[in-house]
């Protein structure tokens, strides 16, 4: 592998539930890189991600993926998020019986401090939200800004958001988009960045608000272009997926 590297992913195959989805993909991001990985829907931009954050259900039949120059295709989730991956999920789920707040002191490890919480909070527009259960009878919006509270207070040196403008609205992709920048460091000169970003797109509005290096389309489990992400989504636009599925026969 590539020791310049922060996440390489070589030749992976992955099945859900015995029906292979990832066949032979090969990706790599660099330290202080924001990638933006499009495709049509089903095919397995969401399964890459989970992947990459080790969730059982998702089987690697082949391949490795290595992070930091470790090999971590077998660890858990939870070790790959001390190492510091996190993940942003498109759908996140309401969890019952614990506070948000709660939720924002355990991802900011051994500090206690009830002032960078806060400050946080203020921050994501969910100060009002912190005594809450998570994602209980937030708006779609509510929601996603509830990840990127999570991620900031985590700061993890790969995250990996999975359609963090889904279901919200303008207002709150631009909000979300100030998160991400400041979560990515991209305040900071490109050469003092340390934390990278994969950010799964089904429509590419976040490029609107966050920039991207390379951007990628996978489509049928294969990644089969790669490029500058405003090329890609002008193609996209233009021709839609179903070119990217003409060159995937080919």
């Amino acid at each position: 592998m590539d020791k310049e590297n922060l996440l390489e992913i070589n030749d992976l195959v992955v099945a859900i539930d015995g029906r292979e989805i990832l066949h032979g993909l090969n990706l790599a991001v660099k330290p202080g890189e924001t990638n933006l990985i499009f495709g049509p829907n089903g095919g397995g931009k969401t399964t890459l991600l989970m992947t990459i954050m080790g969730f059982p259900r998702y089987k690697v039949l082949r391949g490795k993926i290595y992070f930091k120059g470790q090999d971590i295709t077998e660890i858990p989730v939870d070790e790959r998020a001390r190492l510091g991956i996190g993940l942003s999920f498109q759908r996140p789920p309401v969890v019952r019986g614990v506070k948000t707040r709660d939720m924002i002191e355990a991802c900011l490890k051994d500090s206690e401090n009830s002032t960078l919480v806060n400050e946080l909070a203020e921050k994501a527009h969910l100060a009002d939200f912190l005594d809450r259960d998570i994602n209980s009878g937030f708006s779609g919006g509510e929601i996603k800004r509830s990840e990127m509270l999570q991620l900031l207070a985590q700061g993890p040196d790969l995250a990996l958001l999975d359609e963090p403008e889904s279901g919200v609205d303008l207002e709150n992709i631009a909000l979300i988009g100030q998160l991400i920048n400041e979560l990515l460091g991209k305040t900071h000169p490109i050469r003092e960045r340390i934390r990278s970003g994969l950010i799964i797109s089904h429509t590419g509005y976040i490029l609107d608000y966050v920039n991207a290096r390379t951007g990628y389309v996978l489509c049928g489990g294969q990644i089969i272009c790669d490029g500058d992400p405003r090329d890609i989504l002008n193609t996209i636009k233009e021709k839609g997926y179903q070119e990217c599925v003409s060159c995937l026969k080919k």
